[in-house]
């Protein structure tokens, strides 16, 4: 080893340990491959992580080699040991690997003894090119053959591979206390709404041959067999090499090429100025512009030159330019910003492990991801990426203009653009070009005559509801992904036809509410609820939710009750949601309505998860599982887009030993079955995604095991339990077991709670917690009502250092044991009314503001509406002066120096 190899792996130590708080805790779990990466390099580290063997603990064992594998190629990529390509391309080894080992053990959970064949994963997008990003999803499309898939005697063939890929897919995404394997998103198959997981190899191929669409054509360029039985789907791509490359493309394939190109832009690109917030993948000039800039000239002249049909982004464009498609020094240039966005896009993603693309848009944030890449601060970030972005954004420029050249423009009747005019659509041309592409059979849903009759029936109504939205382009763009989702569109036209109000209660979610478009978008069908007003009664308890589902839950079985759930669950969060849209139901009343939502949805899936897990295993004496939540939920507070915060308990001896055909010792047990309800509540099934889970506030967080007992749970609180896990149990309630069990864990957090504190100590441990969040979780802008000074994190300090040092008031609800502590004279009465604000702001902004961006123009006067002010610059004038009595609050609570724990 030179000493520029050790200084190198040195910097990225530090780097890492400065300003990559999730890949530090991986180097404090792994220190002994920290260790061999300093002497012996990326590569020798690497060579001595083996692949786990497929065994009973397949969860844990995954993501602890996901651990590993994350940190390793960190470092080998910010020592520079790797290049982008080679960390991609390992990263997405990994999860080919790691696909086969959850397959297998899918397999041997459901046919033991048999070897994985008959089923394939076929890997789509980056994963597809082995380019993956260091945190991505993955997106498989999966078949299966129904001759040779194992099965047992009397399973159906496509039942048992929907429980096989389902199993797998559960293996890989659940989010345990371990984290996560790989997310996985199967919605790039065909009709994802109504078709299962997996599909017939032969349905699959005939569906390529015949209907697929111009996008699917473009996808399968970026295609292979990953994993599973890969001869099954070699066979299966070479089967439709027709479809992918066409030796020639007629006017209508290349007029969806260039409304391809044209959708890129004006979905993404669109108010995408560079600087801080910029999108690195959608943004204009971005990493998508490069990949789909090599991707048009693939579709084109891929098909009489099979040296284009290469999937990596770098690898078609040298191939391009070989052909003399495009220029040397274009391909070149395109190459190197390729790796240079790619390479900041990996920064961003080791922070927290999220799935981020964009630049942060606070200064300290995005100076910890210039100093995590080497650069002084955001500003030399900045000032280096601008040249990189304007370059590309020009390429992709000049070729839209070329793809315009050569496909034309749709033209429409004067007497539609006269109607789009005076509807708000000035000027028309965008909206022109997009129902001209209906007419033309561009969207699956309009390519029957009926369908089109249908759309030409409801289009002047149509019109008429899309202009009246406060942003009717947006609007438009909206409607037009939600009927692209569709299988066909003649019910929906219909039922619009018949219910003008639907229309415009649709076009108002769709131009106000980001979240709710995305579900309308994936469920059509769910506008049909709000046909019934009781749609818009006060929300339901859990008691009344539960008798609701029961009689349709009763016969189902396992696999089909979780999707029915799913159902249930998004049809009331939409209808909560669309409540709030419409102004008719106070925030806070539809949060505690989420919460009751949550907690009837747990109670359901874990009944029936316990059900499965005993005619496996039987039950152990004396015992069952408790669930205690914390945080939102615990506070009966969720917002439309809260995680749940749990920990799982259990009661009775952990020595003891379950009564099953296959028995388990207690430990064992109950973990097990706490990954299988986590798995219930969050992993996506054919209906969706229903929940994240986050179990790291049980005692030693994420190190800990998943469940204890609650005689445990009980000493570490007493014995080794932080002051901050005291204060996190102001916010917790017992949520499911027994009557009696939880009554005994109320009563430990009660005793817990009154147990007598030291007010200067107590205070000082809280300010340095905070200190800590604040520093590991800066603010994200003005309206992060949670953070910042004065957000609702300090308030719940302030809060609970008071319920504390007084003992009273231990009401997990903030409102409630706020309005507790006014009247026993314990907090400015003026705060009790800032909560209340920033409360219902914080709902309001998480259903119209999702990403933590300021709302749109049209969604401020909404939110204004809904907090109780006339207007936004109201609102804004309002939240200040809240923050301000919440900030002062905590500022006479905290010590002026911290002390150490």
């Amino acid at each position: 080893m030179t000493l520029m190899d050790a200084s190198r792996r040195q910097s990225a130590l530090d780097r890492l340990g400065a300003h990559a708080p999730f890949l530090a805790r991986l180097a404090e779990l792994y220190p002994d491959d920290v260790a061999r990466y300093s002497s012996e390099g990326t590569d020798a580290a690497l060579a001595a992580v083996a692949a786990p063997p497929v065994d009973d603990d397949i969860m844990r064992t995954l993501r602890q080699w996901r651990g590993r594998m994350a940190l390793l190629l960190a470092l080998g990529d910010l020592s520079g040991e790797h290049d982008v390509a080679t960390t991609t391309r390992l990263l997405s080894d990994f999860a080919d690997q790691a696909c086969d080992a959850a397959l297998a053990a899918a397999f041997a959970e459901r046919v033991p003894g048999e070897e994985p064949r008959g089923l394939a994963v076929i890997a789509l997008g980056k994963l597809g090119s082995y380019e993956l990003n260091y945190s991505s999803d993955i997106d498989p499309i999966l078949i299966f053959d129904p001759e040779t898939l194992p099965r047992r005697q009397r399973d159906d063939p496509g039942e048992a591979a929907v429980r096989i890929a389902r199993r797998m897919t559960e293996i890989l995404s659940a989010r345990t206390g371990d984290g996560h394997v790989l997310r996985v998103d199967l919605r790039l198959r065909p009709h994802p709404e109504v078709t299962p997981i997996v599909l017939p190899v032969n349905a699959a191929i005939s569906y390529y041959e015949s209907e697929a669409l111009a996008w699917e054509q473009a996808a399968f360029i970026r295609s292979r067999a990953s994993a599973g039985d890969r001869m099954l789907g070699e066979q299966f791509l070479s089967a439709i090499q027709p479809f992918i490359w066409r030796r020639s493309l007629d006017f209508r394939q290349l007029k969806e090429i260039g409304a391809m190109s044209d959708r890129i832009r004006d979905h993404f690109a669109q108010g995408q100025a560079f600087g801080p917030g910029f999108d690195l993948k959608r943004g204009r000039g971005g990493i998508r512009e490069i990949e789909f800039f090599a991707q048009v000239h693939q579709l084109i002249y891929g098909g009489r030159d099979p040296s284009l049909r290469v999937p990596a982004t770098v690898d078609a464009l040298a191939a391009l330019a070989a052909a003399g498609r495009i220029e040397p020094e274009v391909a070149a240039r395109l190459s190197d910003h390729y790796a240079t966005l790619r390479r900041i896009e990996h920064r961003l993603q080791m922070i927290e492990d999220q799935q981020t693309h964009s630049l942060p848009t606070q200064e300290a944030a995005l100076d910890c991801v210039a100093r995590l890449d080497g650069e002084a601060n955001g500003a030399a970030l900045l000032a280096a990426l601008e040249p990189v972005v304007n370059d590309v954004g020009g390429c992709y420029d000049r070729l839209v203009a070329e793809r315009a050249v050569t496909t034309g423009l749709p033209r429409d009747e004067d007497s539609l653009a006269v109607q789009l005019i005076a509807a708000g659509f000035d000027p028309p041309d965008a909206a022109l070009r997009t129902i001209a592409e209906w007419r033309g059979g561009k969207l699956r849903a309009l390519r029957s005559p009926a369908a089109l009759d249908a759309l030409e029936t409801m289009l002047p109504e149509l019109v008429k509801a899309l202009g009246a939205a406060p942003d009717p382009q947006a609007t438009l763009t909206r409607f037009d992904k939600l009927v692209g989702g569709l299988p066909s569109a003649i019910n929906f036209f219909h039922l619009l036809a018949a219910q003008p109000a639907l229309a415009r209660i649709a076009t108002r979610i769709l131009s106000l509410a980001p979240t709710l478009a995305d579900a309308l978008g994936t469920r059509a069908q769910l506008i049909e609820g709000l046909i019934d007003q009781r749609a818009f009664d006060a929300p339901a308890n859990k008691e009344q939710l539960a008798a609701e589902w029961g009689p349709g839950l009763a016969a189902l079985d396992y696999e089909r009750l979780l999707d029915r759930v799913r159902d249930h669950v998004g049809e009331r969060r939409f209808a909560y949601g669309a409540q709030l849209v419409a102004g008719a139901t106070d925030p806070l009343v539809i949060a505690c309505g989420y919460s009751e939502l949550a907690e009837a949805a747990l109670g359901v899936l874990a009944d029936a998860t316990v059900a499965e897990f005993v005619a496996a295993h039987g039950r152990v004496p004396d015992s069952e599982l408790v669930v205690l939540a914390l945080g939102r939920l615990g506070g009966r507070a969720l917002t439309h887009a809260s995680d749940l915060d749990l920990i799982y308990l259990f009661t009775g001896d952990h020595l003891a030993e379950s009564d099953g055909p296959r028995p388990l010792g207690a430990t064992t047990y109950y973990n097990r079955l706490a990954q299988r309800v986590t798995g219930a509540m969050s992993v996506p099934t054919a209906a969706g995604k229903l929940y994240d889970v986050d179990t790291r506030l049980r005692p030693q967080g994420a190190q800990g095991p998943l469940v204890v007992t609650v005689d445990s749970f009980e000493r570490y609180q007493r014995e080794e339990a932080w002051t901050w896990e005291h204060m996190a149990l102001l916010r917790a309630r017992p949520v499911y077991g027994s009557d009696a069990a939880k009554a005994e864990v109320q009563r430990i957090i009660d005793d817990l709670l009154a147990i007598p504190r030291d007010p200067a100590k107590l205070a000082a441990d809280a300010a340095e917690m905070r200190g800590k969040i604040a520093a590991h979780k800066p603010a994200n802008g003005a309206l992060d009502i949670k953070g910042g000074p004065g957000g609702l994190v300090d308030l719940e300090f302030a809060m609970q250092v008071t319920q504390l040092v007084s003992g009273q008031c231990h009401d997990p609800n903030i409102s409630a044991a706020l309005a507790c502590l006014k009247a026993a004279g314990l907090v400015p009465p003026e705060v009790v009314d800032a909560h209340g604000l920033l409360a219902r702001m914080l709902v309001m902004l998480r259903l119209t503001a999702p990403e933590g961006e300021p709302p749109t123009a049209a969604a401020r006067q909404l939110v204004a509406s809904q907090c109780g002010e006339p207007g936004w610059p109201q609102l804004l004038a309002a939240h200040d002066a809240a923050r301000q009595e919440i900030a002062n609050w905590w500022a006479s609570i905290r010590p002026g120096q911290e002390n150490e724990k």
